[in-house]
């Protein structure tokens, strides 16, 4: 448990540390200069171009294409976890007859192997998929369900969606943070966050 607490503020320390204002240099005149220039996904005001580590510097599109892939995805389970957390801490378990606990962390202590084991083979048949789907030609990183075949970045509405996923994923991933920790080092969940 005291690990797991330690990994947990390491992570959150990490987290905050990315509100930290960036030192503007003077950037050569690379591929990632055009990817900023180019790219109209995810680039979205206030702040603009967001790497405060400067993880981006020198690297290929393929792998800033990678990096984006990533992003949506992480940004994808943590909404999805966010979610999860709540409709577990409303005390519905659609397997095991209810019978686990409402506290998140708890219930997943208390899952079953074959709960396990149906979680870790779901995980994993979504992976395998993603990878086939990925080696299909003009495959662009996060369009899964090949929404690229029909509409593409220079139709407005489609760039507004698209920056509203990024964007509700990335809000997800610091949201997942903050309620994991919650409940990690105060035991409160679900609707308990809110009470005084």
């Amino acid at each position: 448990m005291k690990l797991v607490s330690v990994l947990t503020a390491t992570s959150l320390f990490a987290s905050a540390a990315a509100f930290a204002p960036a030192t503007n240099t003077k950037a050569a005149k690379t591929s990632l200069a055009a990817w900023k220039d180019e790219t109209v996904v995810g680039i979205t005001p206030p702040v603009g171009f967001f790497d405060p580590f400067g993880l981006s510097v020198g690297k290929s599109d393929e792998i800033m294409q990678h990096y984006r892939e990533a992003e949506l995805k992480h940004g994808r389970v943590a909404m999805a976890a966010c979610l999860g957390w709540y409709v577990t801490a409303a005390g519905v378990h659609p397997a095991f007859d209810s019978s686990l606990s409402s506290d998140p962390l708890e219930a997943m202590a208390q899952l079953p192997a074959v709960g396990w084991l149906q979680f870790v083979l779901g995980c994993g048949a979504i992976e395998w998929l993603a990878q086939q789907i990925k080696d299909r030609p003009g495959y662009i990183p996060g369009d899964l369900l090949g929404a690229a075949y029909w509409v593409d970045d220079s139709d407005d509405g489609w760039v507004d969606y698209q920056n509203k996923e990024i964007n509700n994923g990335r809000l997800a991933m610091l949201a997942f943070m903050g309620i994991y920790t919650q409940d990690l080092f105060f035991g409160n969940y679900g609707d308990q966050i809110f009470r005084h």
